[in-house]
């Protein structure tokens, strides 16, 4: 647990005198975190997937008024919980936390820690439906994981996850109107964080580089310009997202192949694509121009 969550805390803009400003604008929320790729997979890429973390909450840490019990607690986080809620707090005792939610305070860290605090201080049996936007004071998941604790991510082929023994009608019927949307997606193994999906007749894969935009946009074009940038015959490299401050290439695949027809020839991208980061001489002037490409067809999810 990081230094600045050793004190009292209260989380959500909580504060009784309202003397905490707005949580600053985090490009790169989730950098510093063991798996970083894997977290913005679950903020930005996967549809359905859930993974348990443990997080430690200091003594005197407060949500939404109430006194939120120290100690370490175990919570499931999710990519998404019926009508985009914040988290809820099972009658069980079990605790979910979304990661794609309404609550949105510039740092997707704090965001998450202030749903699972509230959530931890509220009744069993409650839904968290809105959490106040996360200030200075609400502590980082960087403050209130074990150093080095990765996600273990499962991917899920619908929301089923969502329903526990308390689960509501309304919640059941969310669930099936969700499952009837949910984009098939599954992962390609060989690879840190490289999803699969299918998407209107058409395949991709979704591939999370673990370096800064401007490093992994580099090696990207040294890699484009030396035609080493595909995944063979009947594939090619449509684009990127900018996501969570890394970026994730788009790649075509063959509408009828899935994930595990890709592992290998992934795996040996993986691997040019690290002797390119290893380069550092300048671009050449066919590697400015494959740049320039690749950032004209970026998207920017976040």
């Amino acid at each position: 647990m990081g230094k600045a969550s050793r004190k009292k805390r209260q989380a959500g803009g909580t504060q009784a005198q309202g003397s905490a400003r707005p949580a600053p604008f985090v490009s790169r929320p989730f950098e510093g975190l063991a798996g970083e790729s894997e977290w913005v997979a679950m903020r930005e890429i996967l549809p359905a997937a859930s993974a348990p973390v443990t997080l430690t909450v200091p003594e005197g840490t407060t949500a939404a008024g109430r006194e939120v019990p120290a100690g370490q607690h175990q919570v499931t986080l999710v990519t998404v919980l019926p009508a985009a809620m914040p988290a809820i707090h099972r009658e069980g005792g079990e605790v979910l936390v979304a990661l794609q939610s309404r609550t949105s305070s510039g740092d997707a860290s704090r965001d998450v820690v202030a749903a699972a605090l509230t959530a931890l201080a509220s009744e069993l049996g409650t839904s968290v439906n809105s959490v106040r936007p996360a200030t200075t004071d609400t502590p980082r998941l960087q403050d209130v994981l074990a150093d080095g604790q990765r996600l273990d991510v499962e991917v899920h082929d619908d929301f089923g996850f969502w329903l526990g023994e308390d689960a509501s009608e309304e919640m059941t019927a969310a669930l099936e109107q969700m499952n009837e949307t949910a984009v098939p997606m599954a992962r390609v193994e060989g690879v840190p964080t490289a999803f699969w999906c299918h998407m209107s007749g058409r395949s991709y894969i979704r591939w999370i580089l673990a370096e800064d935009e401007d490093t992994a946009l580099q090696a990207l074009a040294r890699l484009q310009a030396a035609h080493e940038h595909t995944l063979g015959e009947g594939t090619d490299l449509i684009g990127a997202f900018r996501a969570c401050g890394v970026l994730v290439p788009v790649l075509e695949v063959p509408a009828d192949s899935g994930a595990e027809d890709h592992a290998e020839a992934l795996a040996a991208l993986q691997e040019r694509y690290a002797a390119a980061l290893d380069q550092d001489a300048p671009l050449t002037e066919p590697e400015r121009r494959a740049r320039n490409a690749l950032v004209s067809r970026q998207v920017t999810l976040r």
